[in-house]
């Protein structure tokens, strides 16, 4: 099959054919700034080096091209076009690298395109786009370093494929386009900054897209499916959306100037009308987003929607109690199943929704072994084993705090509910900032209704309670018999008053058949009376007189307990 390349003019071959008199005496017509045009041109390391000699600039010793026209060319062995300029377009449409491709340092002062090239392993790094660059289609087989490259116009890498890793670490985009773009390996995008940019994505990246240290300095939405997205001390200047699936999102010190949502994108993201392929995430990953830190993160302009939350860390975070949580977000539960306390004590867990911290803190309380945690443990902090890098009970206070008030300014009484709990919880287990007589107090407002929050207990300590008494009262509070009556009136003939006592004696305890069917009924009486109606109107015994009293005091408080606990869970 013949030779694809252009020929040289007034040549029947293209420059790597002609025979060495001829392609010296072309090299010696340029001269630096020169247009060339050497489409489809299969070059050598050499060829490529004696083409860039004869276009050195006699004062720098740097190449400077016009207009370089490389559709469709190949080149075999490194092609070094390093501190390079083209002060022209520079074309290399359907190009083939098939070893390194050096452009570090290069300068594009007008429009470049390198659609649909094929890299093996290529550089950027320092380039200067002046103009817009085009790398749709691209296929980078290994690494790619754009690392510091400027892009001072429109930057477009759509449907580019990055088999190896890429760095655009420190780059400058004015405007980036990556929509359809795949990458099989790490997307570094740390320390760039992007100043008009938009959209960035839609696109899938099989591994980690670090966005470090970022700055977005204009309205943005991000639409990525990745498996992680590290967004540590990422800035975002304006509003800014986050469209993720598959993702483990850390925000931990990020900056937000502006209201910055995150949200979970249910179906796969869509280039053109077409699905982008998943097959890299989903055979591992499930599409959910989890956001696994916002420690240091201003939470007032965070909206987190439809996220997972289970391992995420709060502490740290500056005011929490005015994030936004919406949707369907999922915390971390506690221990399935009946756990042993100090090895002895079997406890089983109330249901509820606890945050990643108070794991942690119970984990290393009980002298959990740093192992992988599942559904039946507590979860392991990364830090296990160290009490100063793992959160105390006032910490994980101050956050439960911060997020019921955060749950109730949005009118979800039900949601705050857990974070109550919780933060009770810490409260009860705090040594330095909760007083000995306090923590006594919280240990019974646990013990009996479970801070008020769990109506089984309440109730079921209120029936306890009602129990008891009936059983005090047959034993000891009912009389043997019914006291007998006074009995008073007037004398007709001397119009004085007159009484009798008629066998009026103190209240005794039986004997005998304490516990019959007719004082079961009269002790559930006294006993209704002294929790609902509050009117009992029953002879006592002096025993059955206290008992009442205690009664009348306890098991009323219970009820309410029972009741505050229902109204907690349906409020609205």
């Amino acid at each position: 099959m013949g030779c694809r390349g252009i020929r040289i003019p007034g040549r029947s071959n293209c420059l790597a054919h002609l025979a060495p008199a001829h392609r010296t005496a072309y090299l010696g017509t340029l001269s630096a700034g020169a247009d060339i045009d050497h489409r489809g041109t299969p070059f050598t390391h050499r060829l490529l080096a004696e083409l860039l000699n004869a276009l050195r600039d006699q004062t720098t010793s740097l190449p400077i091209i016009g207009r370089a026209r490389f559709d469709g060319a190949r080149f075999d062995g490194e092609a070094d076009f390093a501190d390079a300029t083209f002060s022209g377009p520079a074309e290399f449409d359907g190009a083939v690298f098939t070893d390194y491709g050096r452009f570090k340092a290069a300068r594009f002062e007008s429009t470049s395109s390198f659609a649909g090239v094929q890299f093996s392993e290529s550089s950027f790094e320092n380039a200067v786009f002046v103009s817009a660059t085009r790398f749709m289609h691209a296929k980078f087989q290994y690494d790619s370093r754009f690392m510091r490259a400027q892009f001072s116009d429109l930057a477009i890498f759509v449907m580019a494929r990055f088999r190896g890793a890429v760095s655009f670490e420190g780059s400058v985009f004015t405007e980036a386009r990556f929509s359809g773009t795949r990458f099989r390996n790490i997307a570094d995008f740390s320390n760039a900054t992007f100043s008009r940019t938009s959209n960035l994505g839609p696109f899938v990246c099989a591994s980690m897209v670090h966005l470090e240290g970022a700055v977005f300095e204009a309205p943005v939405t991000l639409e990525i499916a990745a498996s992680t997205v590290y967004c540590a001390g990422t800035r975002w200047e304006h509003r800014a959306e986050l469209r993720l699936r598959y993702a483990d999102l850390d925000l931990r010190y990020a900056v937000l100037s502006a209201p910055t949502a995150v949200t979970f994108h249910a179906v796969p993201f869509k280039y053109l009308s077409t699905p982008l392929p998943e097959e890299v995430l989903s055979s591992s990953h499930d599409p959910s987003v989890r956001v696994t830190s916002v420690q240091g993160v201003d939470a007032s302009f965070l909206v987190l929607t439809d996220t997972d939350l289970t391992h995420c860390l709060f502490t740290g975070a500056f005011h929490l109690d005015q994030i936004h949580i919406e949707g369907r977000n999922t915390f971390a539960p506690v221990p399935d199943g009946i756990q042993l306390r100090a090895h002895i004590w079997p406890v089983k867990w109330s249901k509820r929704r606890t945050i990643a911290e108070e794991h942690h803190w119970r984990a290393l309380a009980a002298g959990l072994p740093a192992q992988p945690s599942g559904a039946s443990r507590w979860q392991i902090s990364p830090h296990h084993g160290d009490p100063a890098r793992t959160p105390d009970p006032e910490d994980v206070s101050a956050v439960y705090r911060q997020l019921r008030k955060a749950f109730e300014d949005a009118k979800n009484e039900p949601g705050a509910a857990d974070f109550y709990y919780g933060e009770m919880e810490m409260r009860r287990h705090s040594r330095d900032s909760t007083p000995r007589g306090e923590r006594g107090l919280l240990h019974a407002y646990w013990f009996l209704s479970g801070y008020g929050l769990r109506a089984s207990r309440a109730a079921g300590w209120t029936i306890v309670a009602m129990v008891t008494t009936v059983l005090l009262l047959m034993g000891l509070g009912l009389p043997q018999n019914s006291p007998r009556q006074e009995a008073s009136g007037t004398v007709p003939a001397s119009g004085g008053r007159v009484s009798f006592t008629i066998n009026k004696e103190d209240p005794q305890n039986p004997t005998h058949d304490r516990f019959t069917g007719k004082r079961l009924e009269k002790a559930l009486n006294v006993t209704l009376n002294s929790v609902i109606f509050r009117s009992s109107g029953q002879d006592l015994t002096t025993a059955g007189t206290y008992i009442e009293m205690g009664s009348r005091l306890l098991e009323p408080v219970l009820l309410a307990l029972a009741v505050l606990a229902i109204r907690g869970r349906i409020k609205r």
